[in-house]
């Protein structure tokens, strides 16, 4: 039988016995850890914490079935989950939670201890962990950035209408996390929360709209200092801000802040309608004070000022603040001065000299002021998005000089509009009566959203029409049929000045009736234009728009048809109502016309009721015909 040698067998020995022994140590610690989680899921089973609303609502849990706990997450990312199945399975994703705070083999900033803080701090309340048989992590990142967002109070922020952006005509909310009273900062260091689409820089406004509202972008919380969100919308956008310091406490505050290191860079759907910027933010706010119910009426929308109104409605603002963009701050300025000191406001932006004229020099100290800062406003405003003018900036710089001449003055006290969540509510309901074509007809209409030219201009800007979705239907002797069907009716008619050169448009695109002999045919169509507005006396529109118009009409020769034509009209605000006049028209082929002129008068009620007359003369290639509609409006 051959030899064996073997090198240093005491030496293999030692090591053999040593690791069986540090086998049989490890083996026992693992189990007693094992069983020590046991127990904490027992509790959890026993208890059935997974179907309580905290964590459903730290889940973003929409419950389905509660009974035989059919949940599903909105969140669209695998890293918010512990579970292979946990975006569907509320209690598999709480029990794997829990083993995953004791896991040692992760360390520090990417273990489960340090990601979902509030989590644990929630399961912490419920259970009592023994905190020596967790593992020890020192989550540095967010220590760091709890540091950094150093916050113990919140204020709702809402950037007011913009009708130039598809995303932003609604208006917009975010959050303020403010910093701890006392330490003598501004606001402007605080940092915001923003819940937004990760969209494409090359998407055009048309297609953001489409993606937007199909859920193709994925939505992400961003947390940006508060001064870059001001100088975008209050003075790139030129939007007026709303804030609403809330009452949450420190300690509701701190929750807030630690499910949103959870969320950091977690991809949401995103649409533009209901899971939106506002709402994700009310989910924050229920995060924060467990009890309050604020997402529960937004099944199908959620329109920013409503969920304004939602937290109203929960008793969480405590006080209300305006703060004016740079071009109604400039506006407010140029409507408290007479016509001779806009011309000197005009002159001064093209020549600072006439600071040293005659005419200038006997105006007294406040009147100077207030031009020198007008036309130090007004250069600033011309150069918003604007390539850097040396010409100008030398300019601005002489009167920013100027102003600092004179003796301390007061500043502007702003005449405050109405606060957005005073306005009419979202959604309209209408029913009315009226006859066409010499045919009597009754009327039921539903609008999803949002404002009208003649509804209440109360917390709306004046001359800004925003619709979407209109359904209308009337019944006749003949029966009862859809009458129009609007998908997006958007109308901006904001006056020009010697200040301000805005361009007035119209887009709207659905299904409306148009008369073929003394029939009434439903047609297809996308209609839009642009023009000029002005202001003739206070509170009064008059616009001039060019249309162009596509048209499916079965009575006419091709399938689209193309047709150009006109818009015109006068719109008069008055305390209780308002007034319409409008005459448009347009020209086809084959001598096909049609001419429209029409009277609208909403009276207002109140707030969220009012009763509106119609009257409309048309004539057409084929047919003339009058029509005269009476109708009740009831918003909610």
């Amino acid at each position: 039988m051959p030899s064996v040698y073997i090198k240093n067998p005491p030496n293999r020995f030692a090591l053999v016995l040593f690791l069986c022994i540090s086998s049989q140590f490890f083996s026992s610690l693992s189990y007693a850890n094992t069983d020590y989680i046991n127990s904490l899921q027992q509790q959890v089973i026993e208890q059935e914490l997974w179907r309580e609303k905290e964590w459903i609502n730290l889940l973003h849990y929409d419950v389905l079935d509660k009974i035989d706990d059919e949940y599903i997450s909105q969140v669209d990312d695998d890293r918010f989950f512990n579970a292979k199945d946990g975006k569907t399975n509320s209690k598999a994703e709480l029990l794997e939670t829990i083993a995953s705070f004791f896991n040692t083999d992760v360390n520090n900033d990417s273990h489960t201890l340090c990601h979902f803080v509030a989590r644990f701090d929630w399961l912490d309340k419920k259970l009592s962990f023994e905190k020596n048989k967790l593992p020890t992590v020192h989550c540095k990142e967010y220590k760091q950035w709890r540091e950094q967002v150093d916050a113990d109070h919140v204020t709702m922020i809402f950037p007011a209408y913009h009708l130039n952006s598809p995303s932003s005509m609604f208006g917009h909310t975010l959050l303020r996390m403010d910093k701890k009273f006392g330490n003598n900062e501004s606001e402007w260091l605080s940092y915001s929360v923003n819940f937004g689409a990760k969209t494409n820089a090359d998407d055009n406004s048309i297609f953001y709209a489409f993606k937007g509202l199909a859920g193709g972008y994925p939505g992400i919380f961003i947390v940006t200092p508060y001064f870059e969100k001001i100088q975008e919308y209050n003075r790139i956008e030129h939007r007026d801000i709303w804030e609403y310091p809330l009452n949450l406490t420190a300690d509701e505050t701190h929750r807030m802040l630690q499910h949103l290191w959870e969320l950091k860079e977690i991809n949401f759907d995103y649409f533009f309608f209901d899971e939106n910027c506002s709402y994700r933010l009310l989910e924050l706010l229920e995060i924060a004070r467990p009890g309050i119910e604020l997402t529960d009426k937004f099944t199908m929308t959620a329109i920013p000022v409503d969920t304004v109104r939602a937290i109203e409605q929960a008793n969480l603002i405590q006080s209300t603040h305006y703060r004016p963009s740079q071009a109604s701050a400039l506006q407010h300025l140029l409507n408290s001065m007479s016509d001779t000191e806009k011309t000197l406001v005009l002159q001064l932006a093209e020549d600072t000299g006439i600071i040293e004229t005659e005419k200038f020099k006997d105006l007294s100290l406040t009147k100077q002021h207030k031009i020198v800062d007008a036309t130090y406003k007004y250069i600033r405003f011309q150069q918003t998005r604007a390539v850097r003018d040396p010409v100008l900036a030398k300019r601005s710089y002489q009167l920013l000089k100027q102003i600092n001449t004179y003796p301390l003055i007061k500043p502007p006290v702003y005449n405050v509009p109405t606060s957005p969540e005073l306005s009419h509510d979202s959604r309209r309901f209408s029913i009315g009566v009226g006859e066409r074509l010499n045919q009597s007809y009754g009327e039921l209409s539903y609008k999803f959203t949002f404002h009208d030219l003649e509804d209440n201009t109360k917390g709306f800007l004046q001359g800004a029409q925003i619709n979407m979705g209109l359904i209308q239907v009337r019944s006749n002797n003949q029966g009862t049929k859809l009458h129009r069907f609007d998908v997006v009716d958007i109308f901006s008619i904001t006056p020009r000045t010697d200040f301000f050169q805005p361009l007035s448009w119209r887009i709207y695109t659905g299904l409306e009736r148009q008369p073929t002999g003394v029939e009434d045919d439903l047609v297809s169509h996308v209609t839009g234009g642009a023009g000029v507005s002005y202001e003739l006396w206070q509170d009064s529109r008059i616009y001039g728009l060019g249309m162009f118009r596509l048209e499916h009409n079965n009575d006419m020769n091709n399938s689209v048809e193309p047709g150009v034509g006109l818009l015109t009209g006068l719109l008069q605000h008055f305390d209780g109502s308002t007034a319409h006049i409008e005459l448009s028209g347009e020209q086809f082929k084959d001598n096909i016309y049609r001419v429209r002129s029409s009277y609208k008068h909403n009276f207002f009620i109140s707030t969220n009721h009012s009763l509106k007359l119609t009257a409309k003369r048309e004539w057409h290639s084929s047919i003339r015909f009058s029509e005269l509609n009476l109708s009740y409006q009831y918003y909610f």
